[in-house]
């Protein structure tokens, strides 16, 4: 099923191992086969995974982008995920969620449940900041 994608001016795009710059006007652009697409909102530079959840959210982004070093980012994976799950319990339901679809393979949709997580530590880190 081919992917549509409208890019805004001097958006940057991941395209299957490729870094693609738009020009100064909107363009819609068509992906014809499976590759790994990322756009620039949706990738998380390694200075700003400054948070557990985070750390797992680059892990998966790196297995989905950089397949050669797979086993290099499944042994990171599992050692984050090892760490959240003992300090934080409850993210197990998500953290499972995440774990499942990069088990199958599917690390796009594995960095869409692992947003869910990512907002869930927002939500824990938030309610611990506020007087009890």
């Amino acid at each position: 099923m081919p992917l549509k994608l409208d890019l805004r001016p001097h958006e940057k795009l991941f395209l299957g191992g490729a870094v693609l710059v738009n020009g100064d006007n909107r363009c819609q652009l068509t992906v014809l086969n499976d590759v790994p697409v990322l756009r620039e909102k949706d990738i998380l530079k390694e200075t700003d995974a400054d948070t557990p959840c985070k750390r797992i959210y680059l892990a998966v982004q790196m297995m989905y982008m950089d397949a050669p070093s797979l086993a290099r980012y499944h042994q990171y994976y599992w050692e984050q995920v090892k760490a959240v799950i003992q300090v934080a319990p409850s993210t197990t339901e998500l953290i499972g969620k995440v774990s499942d679809l990069v088990l199958d393979g599917l690390y796009y949709q594995a960095l869409k449940a692992a947003r869910e997580l990512i907002n869930y530590e927002q939500e824990l880190l938030s309610n611990a900041r506020k007087p009890a």
